[in-house]
């Protein structure tokens, strides 16, 4: 299942006992200033649930879509980046049994 910005919206009102506009007011206001501290450069850290932060991608070549024989340069580029934090890791994996999947 995945929520969409009026399910969370919905959720955020009924968990904090609050109206539907209030918790939306809330919810656009927190993405408003991460995405202004991101687009200075900045990173935040929400302790226990991860951290938003900027990562610079290096101009790199990579294979022209329309024609897989020719190459083409991908420009450099910035990208947020997120990163969980342990209470957040700990509580998507609380049914894996501890077994890591992917990298050895």
């Amino acid at each position: 299942m995945a929520l969409n910005k009026q399910q969370l919206v919905a959720e955020v009102a009924k968990r904090a006992g609050i109206k539907k506009l209030d918790a939306e007011k809330a919810i656009n206001a927190t993405i408003a200033a991460i995405s202004d501290e991101l687009a200075k450069g900045g990173k935040v850290t929400l302790v226990g649930f991860g951290t938003f932060s900027v990562i610079e991608k290096k101009e790199r070549t990579g294979i022209n879509p329309r024609d897989p024989k020719k190459t083409i340069k991908i420009p450099a580029r910035k990208a947020a980046k997120f990163k969980p934090g342990k209470t957040l890791r700990d509580k998507v994996n609380v049914n894996t049994g501890g077994k890591k999947k992917g990298k050895k």
